[in-house]
C-alpha cells in the first residue's frame, strides 16, 4: 500500500510539471503570434486605421482571459498539491496504525502460543491426577472391602463375646441363686423369716421384708424450696420406703436430696444430655435416667458411679420405668418410635417394640410382664414385653398423653394429657372409671407428670400457672389447691411413705409439701 501511494504521488508531480510546460509553451506561442501585432502597433497608427485598433483591443481582452485561465489553473494546482499532502499524511497515519496492529497481532499470537503450551501442560497434569484418582479409588475399594470384612469379623467376635458374657452371667446367677437358697434355708431353720405379705398375688418386699406405707396426708404448706437444677427439672422420684428424693434436670445432673432437712445428699454425674425422666429400681440400688443424648445412664446409688450407659435409641429418650418385681428389667421410650426392654444384669437390650406414634410415658404393670405406654396420638397401649405384642389399645385423650401412673394396688392407671384431663382407667378392662379436671389446670408440656398418692385416695398434678391441684379419686372433686412456683409445674411425686409431696418446675425449683 505504501508503494502504491508513492507511485501515485510521483504521477501527480509529473502531471503538474507537464501542465506547467504546456502553459509556458502556449504562452510563448501566444507571444510569437502577437509579435506582429505589437510591431504594427509600434508603427504610427494613422496608416492602420480603426481596424488595427479594434484587433489590439480584442487581443488585449483575449490576453486577459488567458491570464485568468492561467490563474485558475494555478489555484487548482495549489489545491491539488495541498490535498496530495493531506492524503500523504493520512497514508502515513494508516501505515503507522497498520504497523501497531501488526505488532499487537504478533504479541497476541505469541500469547496464544504460550496459552496453548500451558493448556497442554494442564491437560497432562489432569491426566496424571485422573490416573492417581483412579488408583486411589481402587485402593479405597480395597480398604472398604477390608473394613467390611473387619466389621463382619468384629460383629462375630462381639456376638461370641456377648454369648460368653451371657453364659458367665447365667453361671453367676445360678451361683447367686444357690447362695440365696442357702441363706433362705438357714433363716427358715432359725425361724428368722416371717410370712410374706401377698397383695393381689404379687409379693412386695422392702429391706426389712414387706413394703409399707402410711396414709397419705393432703399437703398444706411448702416446707422447703430447693434451687435444684439450672434450666428446668421434669424428672423426680422418691426412693422406695424412704424420704430421699432423686431429681434430674436440664443441667445434665442427677441429685439425691434429704427431704427431712432439705439438703443435698449426693450428686450423680456422667449424663451427657438433659434428664427427661428417671426411675429407681425397687431395691433402691440403681438409678436410671433417660436423656436427650439418646442414651440411658445407670448409676449405682451407693457408690455414685455409672454402671451402664445403655445405647441403642436413635433419638432422645423421654420415658423410663423399672419393673416392680425385679431389679434387672427396665423399659425405655424414645422419639425414634421404639420402646426397648433392657436387662441391667447383662447390660443390653433384650427386646425392641416398634410403635407408629412417639411415646411420652411408660409404666410397668404390677406383674412385670406387661407395660403401659402413653403416646403423642393420645392413645394408651398395653404391651407384652416378652413377645412385643400389642395386647390392648384405647383412645385415652384427644391430644398427646403426657403421664402414666399406676396405683399401688395395680388396679387403676392414671393418664394425663395435653387436653388438660386426668383419666383413671380400670387396668382389667381399660375402661375409664373417672375423669379429673379443673378450670385453671393446664398441662404444661408433653412430659408433665402427675401421680397417685400411696394410699390410692388422691391425685396430684401441676399446672402451667405454677399451681398444684389435689383431687379425691373417690369423689372426683378438688380437695386442695396451692401455689408456690412462679413457672409451669412439670412434675409431681408423692413419697411412698405418705409424705412429703414433691413438685418441680421449668426454672429448676423443687418444692417439698407437708
Amino acid at each position: 500500500m505504501a508503494k502504491t501511494s508513492k507511485s501515485q504521488e510521483k504521477i501527480a508531480n509529473e502531471a503538474i510539471k507537464h501542465a506547467l510546460k504546456a502553459l509556458k509553451k502556449r504562452h510563448l506561442l501566444e507571444e510569437a503570434a502577437h509579435a506582429p501585432a505589437f510591431q504594427a502597433l509600434s508603427r504610427p497608427f494613422a496608416s492602420q486605421g480603426s481596424e488595427w485598433k479594434e484587433k489590439a483591443e480584442n487581443l488585449q481582452v483575449e490576453l486577459q482571459q488567458f491570464y485568468k485561465v492561467q490563474s485558475r489553473l494555478s489555484e487548482q494546482l495549489v489545491v491539488e498539491v495541498a490535498e496530495s499532502r493531506v492524503s500523504k499524511a493520512l497514508v502515513q497515519e494508516k501505515e503507522t496504525a497498520i504497523a501497531d496492529m501488526q505488532k499487537e497481532l504478533t504479541e497476541v499470537r505469541e500469547e496464544s502460543s504460550q496459552l496453548n503450551l500451558d493448556l497442554e501442560q494442564k491437560i497432562k497434569e489432569l491426566e496424571v491426577i485422573v490416573s492417581e484418582n483412579s488408583e486411589l479409588k481402587a485402593q479405597l475399594e480395597k480398604m472398604t472391602s477390608k473394613a467390611t470384612n473387619a466389621e463382619a469379623e468384629n460383629k462375630m467376635l462381639i456376638d461370641r463375646w456377648m454369648l460368653e458374657k451371657m453364659k458367665d452371667a447365667e453361671r453367676l446367677n445360678e451361683a447367686n441363686a444357690l447362695y440365696e437358697d442357702m441363706i433362705q434355708r438357714l433363716r427358715a431353720s432359725g425361724l428368722e423369716q416371717l410370712a410374706k405379705q401377698q397383695v393381689d398375688g404379687i409379693v412386695r418386699r422392702s429391706e426389712e421384708g414387706a413394703e409399707f406405707f402410711l396414709e397419705s396426708n393432703i399437703p398444706s404448706m411448702c416446707k422447703y424450696r430447693l434451687n435444684a437444677h439450672e434450666g428446668g427439672c421434669a424428672a423426680i422420684f422418691f426412693e422406695y420406703n424412704s424420704s430421699k428424693l432423686i431429681t434430674g434436670g436440664q443441667d445434665r445432673s442427677v441429685k439425691v436430696w434429704d427431704t427431712n432437712t432439705g439438703t443435698l445428699s449426693s450428686n450423680l454425674r456422667g449424663c451427657l444430655g438433659s434428664v427427661l425422666d428417671l426411675i429407681i429400681t425397687h431395691d433402691n440400688r440403681s438409678v436410671i435416667a433417660a436423656s436427650s443424648s439418646n442414651n440411658l445412664y445407670v448409676w449405682d446409688l451407693s457408690s455414685g458411679r455409672v454402671r451402664h450407659s445403655l445405647t441403642g435409641h436413635t433419638d432422645k429418650v423421654c420415658a423410663v420405668d423399672a419393673s416392680k418385681v425385679s431389679s434387672r428389667h427396665v423399659v425405655s421410650a424414645s422419639y425414634d418410635r421404639t420402646i426397648k426392654v433392657w436387662d441391667l444384669v447383662k447390660g443390653y437390650c433384650t427386646n425392641t417394640i416398634i410403635s407408629h406414634s412417639n411415646c411420652n410415658a411408660l409404666s410397668f404393670s404390677t406383674d412385670g410382664q406387661t407395660i403401659f405406654s402413653g403416646h403423642v396420638d393420645g392413645n394408651l397401649r398395653l404391651w407384652d414385653i416378652q413377645t412385643g405384642k400389642l395386647l390392648s389399645e384405647v383412645a385415652a385423650h384427644s391430644l398427646a398423653v403426657t403421664s402414666i401412673s399406676l396405683s399401688r394396688n395395680g388396679n387403676v392407671v392414671l393418664t394425663s394429657g395435653r387436653d388438660n384431663l386426668h383419666n383413671l382407667f380400670d387396668v382389667r378392662s381399660l375402661e375409664v372409671c373417672g375423669t379429673l379436671r379443673a378450670a385453671g389446670n393446664r398441662v404444661a408440656s408433653n412430659w408433665s407428670r402427675s401421680c397417685i398418692s400411696p394410699d390410692d385416695n388422691h391425685v396430684a398434678a401441676g399446672s402451667a400457672d405454677g399451681s398444684i391441684y389435689i383431687w379425691s379419686i373417690s369423689t372426683g372433686d378438688i380437695v386442695s389447691t396451692f401455689k408456690e412456683h412462679t413457672s409451669s409445674v412439670l412434675s409431681c411425686r408423692w413419697s411412698g411413705i405418705g409424705k412429703p409431696l414433691a413438685s418441680a418446675d421449668k426454672n429448676g425449683i423443687i418444692c417439698l409439701w407437708t
